[in-house]
């Protein structure tokens, strides 16, 4: 019986690094917790298990993932049935947990072939295999089936304010390093409870040598801070292009309406609109800024209410331009999620381009019309990248959960976007921690593309981003985000030059690719190698 009781409190004590990683992320955000939360599971893998490194690695996976999407259900209060909200909740975290079962899997073979060999085996994995199968894993997340780039480990860094890397590598660069703290951490902790001698003595590398397992990583993580600090921009030997615009004067309106839907609330939209108009139109902003779906209060965009309300706007303001997020219909009653660009010289719009699977469309509705119904918003489709220009001004607009996926904002900076503006209606998730959640992506954005960002919530957060991650947001009495109330900011922010793109813009996941490509290839062929001899001196000597 007290065996029984003593392996269940093992099991349960080995789900902790998933507890803790989970409260490194809103509602908790102890962010520094994500570090110490890996190392055990590091230290797991380096066990010689694999079975078991990989169950352990997927049952936290489950816990963080299960934990961190607690905010999903809150879509049932507005209309979504519960029957398919729990069966995408419980679906989405098992197969996110599949990734961290994944590498617990490849990190442990990845030991396994380091103790076949040197003591310099070890170094190879724990500086370069873990972090870049982990980030490279969080690639795939971020690709694959259409993607779900969310609460990358680089995140929780990039918001204690070590985000520079980002703009060399991407958010999967800054969650290499996370990988490669943690596991520098497990070695120390390796090292009390083994004991030094027992990792591999008789390798032929002198004792004092093996403290580079502790020193290289961190000397390697203060390179690459030190490199990120200023990363190289190139500009332009053409003035017409390196050109500096003036600052662009923004009015942030945030006016949490509840979703699109309710369309019988009681209450005047032009009433309170003209409240927060009037609060920004003492500073003269030149672009007014609304959120997802503000359109859609009246009308369609393109249709003559919403133009109507687009000259208030900019009447109310004086702004020369008003972007709003909204729906709208092409002549073969395709449905887009779009976002409008008014201006005196007429309407440009830009359609969401990465839509959401069991959100926006259900996979297969075109073929199988009948699904169509059970998609919240409809049977969406997607549109094509591109910019809108406001007075020279080029803009890369994101709607909701587009601005996560950073491949597709690198593609606006390389395309000459100046200014990002993200737009967002996270009323579906209103009062759970997926607006902090959602916004924290948002300031990974601006580092990797070295853009200035826009950011309006439909009660969510609302602020702007410089190029290096410092943040305006909208405030309450507290000093903490708005997301419950209404309010209006108007903030100046500076265009980029045409041509002022960082390193992540100019090289892309690419070098991140080929190295993951190269050591999964290598480790999977090496899985299949018949295990060298080893001495039972040698065995003695192995952690």
């Amino acid at each position: 019986m007290i065996r029984k009781l003593a392996k269940i409190l093992a099991t349960v004590l080995w789900l902790l690094p998933g507890i803790l990683l989970w409260a490194s992320f809103p509602p908790f955000g102890e962010k520094v917790d994500a570090i110490f939360a890996m190392a055990p599971l590091l230290w797991l893998a380096r066990r010689g298990d694999r079975r078991k490194a990989t169950r352990t690695w997927f049952l936290n996976g489950a816990v963080f993932w299960l934990a961190t999407l607690s905010w999903m259900p809150a879509i049932v209060k507005n209309g979504g049935p519960w029957p398919l909200v729990a069966l995408g909740w419980f679906a989405l975290a098992a197969y996110c947990a599949l990734y961290f079962g994944a590498f617990g899997w490849l990190s442990s073979t990845a030991w396994l072939w380091a103790r076949r060999g040197d003591y310099w085996r070890r170094i190879c994995v724990l500086i370069f295999a873990e972090p870049i199968l982990w980030a490279g894993l969080e690639m795939v997340r971020s690709r694959l089936f259409g993607g779900f780039a969310w609460n990358q480990l680089g995140i929780l860094a990039i918001n204690i304010g070590f985000g520079e890397p980002a703009a060399i590598g991407g958010v999967y660069l800054v969650s290499a390093m996370v990988i490669l703290v943690s596991g520098t951490l497990a070695s120390v902790a390796e090292r009390m409870l083994a004991g030094f001698e027992r990792i591999k003595v008789d390798s032929g590398v002198p004792k004092w040598l093996r403290s580079v397992e502790t020193l290289i990583p961190f000397a390697i993580v203060y390179l690459i801070y030190t490199a990120s600090a200023n990363p190289p921009i190139p500009q332009s030997h053409n003035p017409t292009i390196s050109q500096s615009h003036n600052p662009l004067s923004v009015a942030l309106v945030q006016r949490n309406f509840p979703c699109i839907f309710e369309r019988n609330r009681g209450d005047d939209p032009i009433a309170e609109y003209s409240r927060l108009f009037s609060s920004a139109s003492a500073l003269r902003p030149q672009l007014v800024v609304l959120s997802e779906s503000a359109l859609s209060e009246f009308g369609s965009i393109g249709s003559e209410r919403a133009k109507l309300f687009a000259d208030f706007a900019m009447r109310n303001t004086g702004a020369k331009a008003i972007l709003a997020g909204g729906g709208r219909r092409d002549s073969e009653k395709r449905e887009y999620n779009s976002a409008a660009l008014y201006t005196a010289e007429g309407l440009q719009t830009y359609d969401k381009v990465h839509l959401v699977p069991f959100g926006e469309f259900i996979p297969l509705d075109k073929t199988f019309t009948d699904l169509q119904k059970l998609a919240p918003v409809g049977s969406c489709t997607p549109g094509e990248l591109k910019l809108l220009d406001f007075d020279g001004v080029k803009i890369g607009v994101a709607i909701c959960y587009e601005d996560t996926d950073s491949a597709q904002l690198r593609r606006l900076a390389e395309m000459g976007a100046q200014v990002l503006v993200f737009i967002t209606n996270d009323t579906w998730f209103s009062h759970s921690e997926e607006t902090i959640q959602h916004a924290w992506h948002s300031i990974a954005r601006a580092i990797e593309t070295g853009l200035p960002v826009v950011r309006v919530g439909n009660s969510g957060v609302t602020g702007t981003i410089s190029p290096g991650g410092a943040t305006n947001w909208l405030c309450d009495g507290d000093n903490k985000p708005r997301i419950d109330s209404q309010g209006v900011m108007v903030d100046c922010i500076m265009p980029a030059t045409a041509d002022a793109t960082t390193p992540y813009v100019r090289f892309g996941d690419k070098p991140l690719a080929f190295a993951f490509s190269t050591i999964l290839a290598l480790l999977l062929a090496s899985r299949f190698l018949p295990l060298r001899r080893t001495r039972p001196s040698q065995v003695k000597n192995m952690v």
